[in-house]
């Protein structure tokens, strides 16, 4: 046994990210209501309770995937953290700014756009804290002298673009862009759809890791088709973004291309982790039952969404739906239906690794049921939003409150399922929390070379 306490950190990533999305779960059910009913706990209106619901579920995508990369890059790749001490700067800066944000939501200090309502004075310690995170990430994953595995190329990606398209999102302080409105949203629609493509970088990333550790097998990481996903997925995140902007002036070939190459990375990565399951012995399915439940949940979900976003991307369509509740499902299904299930699978993975004899004793049948409860009440959810879109979208009269009366049955099961998605998320959360606890009470740690990454195949 050695004493290796670098990894630690990214565990506290981990479990600051469950934090945020425990609380960023209970702001949406509260908007969920203040949306139906107004007078719903007026002390904290809807203006506050949307950005504190879209910022910690945002924090929860960053912070499970960054804990990951922590984890495993010293823990199990056999990659010495290049500084722990740049890591553990990392976590505090995002604890203090995230706690910055906060105060100011409440306050009603508002600022910046779309997912950074906060004011842009606190992008500057965001700006800072990438930095930090990306100089250790480099100089840890250039001791790896074999051509890189997939997600490695797939998490340096992610840091490298989330830099560069959060600065471009910040392109409305000068006023060449802020004093043009055409101008201001193509910005703003273009940064924002590449920052979408930064974590999904990080998150399909892990996605892979997990499937190459499960199977002790790294061909899903060194195959042709992941490579093509990867290259795919840097081509929608420089130009997916175009398919968001039917309504402001852009050339059809433009976003014909863009629609066309975002559902071809879909489909590549559904197939991927579907082939890989399909290859699995039962033994691998039993050794790590929870990940790889989570793991099939986010397939599921990939083809779910999938079929939506076919349908709400052609132009025709999308003249109806975008703006609706459709466009709303459609996010719900990518961030929770796909990204929250594959991270909730890497944290169950790391349990499953360093607590082997807790993974299956005692909270087995909790998870089931707040695996359960997550996703039919996310399938209740999803149908809700895209009939709710649908009423929206083909309405034809000229009163608003008409339209939103025609629509409330199906807003109101979209708000009541949300609070049962959100207790079985909470089930989910509690348990993984109070196990990575004890892993970094613990403090120990097996040697490296008892689990280093298996050699392509």
């Amino acid at each position: 046994m050695t004493t290796n306490t670098s990894h630690f950190t990214g565990l506290r990533f981990m479990r600051l990210g469950m934090l945020a999305l425990g609380i960023g779960m209970l702001f949406g059910v509260i908007g969920g209501f203040q949306f139906l009913f107004p007078e719903f706990l007026q002390e904290l209106l809807f203006t506050k309770t949307r950005p504190m619901h879209v910022s910690m579920v945002v924090s929860w995508i960053f912070l499970v995937a960054i804990g990951g990369i922590y984890f495993y890059l010293p823990r199990q790749c056999n990659l010495p953290l290049f500084s722990t001490k740049l890591a553990k700067a990392h976590f505090w800066i995002f604890l203090v700014t995230g706690i910055a944000i906060i105060a100011c939501y409440l306050s009603g200090n508002f600022g910046g756009r779309e997912y950074f309502e906060f004011p842009p004075i606190l992008s500057l310690p965001i700006f800072v804290m990438w930095t930090l995170f990306g100089v250790n990430y480099f100089k840890t994953a250039r001791q790896y002298r074999k051509p890189w595995p997939v997600y490695y190329w797939m998490w340096g990606t992610g840091i490298v673009f989330f830099f560069i398209t959060y600065a471009e999102s910040h392109l409305y302080l000068i006023p060449y862009f802020r004093d043009n409105m055409v101008r201001e949203i193509m910005v703003q629609w273009k940064s924002y759809g590449a920052l979408t493509g930064s974590w999904n970088m990080l998150v399909y990333g892990t996605a892979l890791y997990l499937a190459a550790r499960i199977s002790g097998c790294e061909k899903y990481a060194r195959s042709k088709m992941a490579f093509g996903l990867y290259f795919l997925g840097l081509f929608n995140l420089m130009f997916g973004w175009a398919h968001h902007t039917y309504l402001v002036p852009s050339d059809t070939w433009i976003r014909t291309l863009a629609y066309a190459v975002s559902m071809t990375e879909l489909y590549i990565f559904g197939k991927i982790i579907w082939d890989w399951r399909a290859s699995l012995e039962d033994w691998q399915k039993g050794r790590h039952c929870n990940a790889y439940r989570f793991l099939i949940a986010a397939d599921i979900w990939v083809f779910v969404n999938l079929g939506l976003a076919l349908i709400i991307s052609v132009p025709f369509f999308n003249l109806f739906t975008h703006g609706t509740h459709i466009t709303v499902a459609h996010a719900m299904g990518s961030t929770i239906g796909i990204n929250t299930m594959i991270l909730l699978a890497s944290i169950f993975y790391v349990i499953r690794e360093e607590l082997p004899e807790a993974a299956h004793a005692g909270c087995s049948s909790q998870l089931r049921i707040g695996y359960w409860t997550t996703n039919i009440s996310l399938a209740v959810f999803f149908t809700a939003l895209v009939l709710a879109g649908v009423g929206k979208g083909l309405y034809d009269g000229n009163s608003f409150q008409e339209m939103m009366t025609n629509i409330r049955p199906f807003l109101l099961v979209f708000t009541l399922s949300g609070v049962t998605m959100m207790i079985g998320i909470w089930i989910i959360l509690w348990h993984g929390f109070r196990l990575l606890g004890q892993i970094i009470a613990r403090g120990e740690s097996p040697a490296p070379a008892a689990v280093a990454a298996p050699e392509p195949a």
